[in-house]
């Protein structure tokens, strides 16, 4: 493809994005997919198993660049079907699309070899018109990272100006950035240096504010590609396996049925070199009690496709 024809998409989804909300709004039954990190192959594997859109609608909480090989395979993908179905697939941003990040771990360095320092800024100029969160059935917020003392009602989310850039501090940051803890009930300073971390307290504390049941975010690798937090009100998922060849994870969707029903569909991690040294991903939030936590996983079952009242 030439970077012609990558600049036209860009600026046909460009506009896409403007005309969504900043909380772009879908219903279920839908499959909400975790971070990417421009492995291409493994995305396409995914499709395999969990279906592909039209047929299936999809949410993906971002971090689609960086890390892997294949970032602008991955987003020109993914910009092409939010262009041919625009109401089947919904994009969000994470913190991996902005300018400060991909700069350092990868894009950059991607778009200089395969077309030119100029195709990054077009991609940046993009990044910064994407959504920030997603909103289920009036009941399920997703975004990347997570919540923020400043998310005081879901409007603050759409009352976002667009195109914008995350500086430093505030609900853009945290959005993209903040991480659940199982260490304490409120707030921390995060470990990351950016942003907060946040306990079950300031969960159920947001649940009950914004009127919502549940919240999916990504942003942190974990083992089985889906966490359930402690208090069961907030998922993690992550959808690549082998992230980075330094973790021996699964990749992983949460699946919404129309009732609102949680199941996942699970990606199982192919074997790796001897010579990678690989790890079990740690756990995040999960409750301290190994007996609550193994209770509150099983509260997710493997996903069985709904049959409708047609038997089809």
């Amino acid at each position: 493809m030439s970077g012609h024809e990558i600049i036209a998409i860009i600026r046909l989804v460009e506009n896409i994005f403007m005309e969504e909300s900043n909380l772009c709004e879908a219903e279920a039954p839908i499959k909400v997919v975790g971070d990417i990190h421009a492995q291409f192959q493994d995305l396409n594997r995914l499709f395999d198993l969990i279906g592909r859109v039209p047929e299936e609608k999809l949410m993906f909480l971002g971090d689609y660049v960086d890390r892997g090989p294949q970032g602008i395979e991955v987003v020109i993908l993914l910009f092409c079907l939010k262009i041919r179905y625009r109401d089947r697939i919904f994009l969000l941003r994470g913190n991996h699309e902005t300018p400060s990040v991909n700069k350092i771990y990868g894009f950059y360095v991607e778009c200089q070899y395969k077309y030119g320092v100029g195709l990054w800024w077009d991609f940046q100029s993009c990044f910064n018109r994407i959504p920030m969160a997603g909103l289920i059935s009036k009941k399920v917020l997703c975004m990347h990272g997570g919540l923020s003392p400043e998310l005081v009602t879901l409007d603050t989310i759409r009352n976002i100006p667009r195109p914008c850039e995350p500086l430093d501090r505030g609900l853009l940051i945290d959005l993209l950035w903040s991480d659940p803890t199982n260490k304490g009930e409120g707030w921390f300073h995060s470990i990351r240096g950016i942003s907060y971390m946040f306990g079950k307290g300031v969960v159920e504390q947001a649940c009950k504010s914004l009127e919502i049941d549940l919240i999916i975010r990504a942003h942190q690798v974990v083992q089985d590609g889906y966490e359930m937090m402690t208090g069961r009100r907030l998922i993690t998922v992550f959808s690549v396996p082998n992230y980075c060849a330094q973790f021996t994870n699964a990749a992983a969707v949460v699946c919404l049925s129309a009732s609102l029903q949680i199941s996942f569909q699970q990606m199982l991690p192919p074997p790796l070199p001897e010579s990678c040294k690989a790890k079990a991903a740690p756990a995040i939030a999960i409750d301290t009690n190994s007996d609550a936590a193994r209770a509150d996983k099983e509260t997710i079952k493997p996903y069985t496709k709904e049959v409708s009242k047609d038997g089809k």
